[in-house]
């Protein structure tokens, strides 16, 4: 199932509202359990290396606030059940990259990273259950985002990669099916792929790859391959100067399948290819009408920013996703009337105040599926 947002001319109009609603984690990440890093565990800032290092390779919940540039070499290991977030603008990781492997449950988010002496983050070995979200990649030895070896139910979102050539491998070897077969399901959405060269992303094996809702521009090589009979859905992206949008088959690897649908292509060299069927995702998801891409993802990918505000995926008045606005709706709603402390949520029309404007917009959406 599909949820389109409603209302988008006026919502782009208010894009930047300042104060976002708080989203839990969405795609495959969100299946077998689900992700919370380290919800409930212990809430710990570290402003070096030393601090760092220690905390991401404890056992145990963790959630682990990044407050400064944390300066690495090599790989570096992220033991289970971690959340690792940057305050504010201030989390950088530069010099050495996160190490995911045999690992579950683990959120990276809000994070810079710059000059890896390898990957910027390497997931692998089965690791399950992963979310990089609000995350910015500049330029690094090997991949901004490698997922290989087995890993599954990852989604990859909001995150910005920049002016680099191997971006997101998602599965890293044709001789590697014993493994991969059957997983590496992985999705990603509302990313920004800014003057990158190829791999957004490669795939290989991939059960299921789901792809929507990007912005790829100056993209000097390819946007999305699908090999090794990977099952991959290209659905609502905008692509603009991006030579080979979708690939069928790369280099020597043999062909997937790959299904494209609601894209927007813009200034591109090769037909987009495609090739068979794949299967619908078993999760629901919300999305975006493809014009409205590059606004959306511009304002909202990337360390330092947020998501944007509830309203502008759902119905005007469900503060609580459900797909209805009702008695529990309104309690909120009543409660953001009164209180001008908070209000960025419910002022639609972003102009400082709650009013009969907002409450014209709740009323007409009163109990609607």
């Amino acid at each position: 199932m599909r949820r389109v947002c409603l209302f988008m001319g006026v919502a782009v109009v208010s894009l930047f509202c300042p104060t976002p609603f708080a989203f839990a984690v969405d795609g495959w990440a969100s299946m077998n359990g689900g992700t919370t890093g380290g919800e409930g565990g212990t809430v710990v800032t570290v402003t070096n290396a030393t601090q760092f290092l220690d905390y991401i390779g404890r056992s145990g919940k963790y959630v682990i606030q990044v407050d400064g540039n944390i300066s690495l070499s090599g790989m570096n290991n992220v033991a289970s059940d971690k959340t690792i977030i940057g305050v504010g603008t201030n989390g950088q990781i530069s010099g050495g990259g996160l190490n995911l492997s045999s690992v579950s449950n683990i959120i990276i988010r809000n994070l810079r990273f710059e000059g890896s002496s390898d990957d910027a983050i390497n997931v692998q070995n089965s690791s399950t259950n992963i979310w990089i979200v609000h995350c910015s990649f500049g330029s690094c030895s090997d991949g901004q985002v490698d997922i290989k070896r087995g890993s599954d139910y990852i989604t990859v979102s909001w995150c910005h990669f920049q002016n680099h050539d191997h971006v997101c491998l998602l599965g890293h070897d044709d001789d590697n099916g014993g493994q991969d077969i059957g997983h590496l399901r992985v999705t990603y959405h509302h990313n920004y792929f800014d003057g990158t060269n190829g791999r957004h992303p490669r795939v290989r094996f991939s059960a299921l790859c789901h792809v929507y809702n990007n912005y790829y521009v100056n993209n000097s090589s390819y946007g999305v391959a699908s090999t090794c009979d990977a099952e991959v859905l290209v659905e609502g992206n905008y692509f603009n100067g991006c030579d080979a949008p979708t690939l069928v088959g790369y280099g020597s690897s043999p062909d997937g399948d790959l299904v494209e649908r609601d894209n927007i292509f813009i200034d591109y060299d090769t037909t987009p290819e495609t090739r068979g069927t794949v299967p619908e995702p078993p999760y629901s998801y919300t999305m975006d009408d493809g014009a409205d891409v590059p606004d959306i993802v511009q304002a909202y990918a990337g360390a330092g920013t947020s998501y944007p505000p509830h309203w502008y995926y759902t119905l005007y008045g469900d503060f609580d996703i459900d797909g209805l606005v009702d008695t529990n709706d309104l309690r909120t709603f009543a409660d953001y009337w009164v209180d001008t402390a908070d209000i960025s949520d419910a002022d639609y029309f972003d102009d400082g105040i709650v009013n009969a404007r907002e409450f014209a917009l709740f009323a007409e959406n009163w109990m609607t599926p």
